[in-house]
């Protein structure tokens, strides 16, 4: 089976004024997605929307601040997401499969791993994964931060050979798209400082969070492009590898998956402050951490806890899994392991 190829829309290309469904824009996409699958490339949808359609069932025009109505929203418009998407596919001979995932999804690793094989069974039966998250259940906040983050998630996830990030314009401009002078940038490597503007009056991200995901994607070893998302024709041209929108080039050197999940998957409970020794032992030969070069802790954290390893110059140097919590380092206690090298990343 070919590596899957994600694509994300928008809430702005999904939905339109009202909270009405844009179904031209996704009978398009349907049918491009039905031709790559039918060639025997997987694809995932990772779809905003939920909230903007969600909105006129409250009554509210405009993205509420409120995490409660934010969900309230997610909760009544879910359905109607996917179900457009049923239908937008199943039109196209293709079943939809509707996955909604969480941050905490990601961050525990025994959840990551069971995501990952649902979605490559709905690969392996033909279908299309819908991801969205599911904000109904979230707490604290819409933990993601927007759609562009999960989809270049979603992409680490599967091994994606491609991240294609939908939007209402043709790509990363220099400036605001239709003033004069204007330009697409084309390289995504000249995109972080383009004028990126913010999120529309229904969704979140704006093209700076989009620039971040192709970025993380990017270092992933994962293609990515950002383009318009509302031409009849946008992802066939693209995968062919045609020059549409604002390209970032893959890294060469992209690390196991594992070590992926570890790097930007897994969020930081504390900080290890080493001495040079065992700074020196770590960077340059490999070895892992033991509690005796262990100078101080920051932060509570347990074994299992993603933890960042910072240098006598107060860098942050790596990242790994803790192997015993902050309270049994304490003392540099001999025998005891802080962080297996298996188990840490170099930045």
């Amino acid at each position: 089976m070919k590596r899957p190829v994600v694509v994300k829309l928008g809430s702005s290309l999904v939905a339109g004024p009202r909270g009405r469904i844009r179904r031209s824009v996704l009978a398009s996409r349907a049918r491009e997605i039905a031709v790559l699958v039918r060639a025997g490339t997987p694809v995932c949808v990772v779809s905003s929307g939920a909230i903007a359609l969600g909105l006129p069932r409250l009554g509210i025009g405009r993205r509420p601040t409120s995490l409660p109505r934010l969900q309230a929203a997610s909760a009544l418009g879910q359905a109607k997401l996917q179900a457009a998407w049923d239908g937008a596919l199943a039109r196209e001979g293709i079943a939809a499969g509707q996955v909604l995932l969480t941050a905490s999804d990601v961050a525990d690793r025994a959840a990551y791993v069971n995501a990952r094989h649902t979605l490559q069974t709905l690969f392996e039966l033909g279908a299309v994964p819908v991801v969205n998250e599911n904000d109904a259940t979230a707490t604290d906040e819409i933990t993601f931060g927007d759609n562009d983050a999960l989809a270049a998630q979603v992409a680490l996830l599967v091994g994606a050979r491609l991240l294609v990030l939908l939007t209402e314009v043709p790509g990363v401009f220099t400036q605001a798209p239709g003033t004069p002078g204007a330009e697409l940038v084309e390289d995504g490597g000249a995109a972080t400082g383009a004028v990126v503007g913010k999120g529309s009056a229904v969704g979140k991200g704006g093209m700076g969070s989009k620039i971040l995901a192709a970025e993380l994607a990017a270092s992933a070893g994962i293609r990515t492009v950002i383009a318009g998302g509302a031409e009849p024709d946008v992802l066939g041209p693209i995968v062919a590898g045609e020059g549409r929108g604002t390209r970032f080039a893959p890294d060469a050197g992209a690390l196991p998956a594992f070590k992926l999940w570890i790097l930007h998957g897994k969020p930081v409970a504390g900080r290890i402050h080493l001495d040079e020794g065992a700074r020196q032992a770590v960077a340059a030969e490999g070895a892992s951490v033991l509690a005796i070069g262990v100078a101080a802790t920051e932060g509570q954290f347990e074994p299992g806890d993603a933890v960042e390893l910072v240098g006598p110059d107060g860098r942050a140097f790596a990242k790994g899994i803790a192997g015993a919590s902050s309270r049994d380092l304490d003392g540099r206690p001999h025998g005891v392991e802080a962080v297996h090298r298996d188990r840490l990343v170099l930045f």
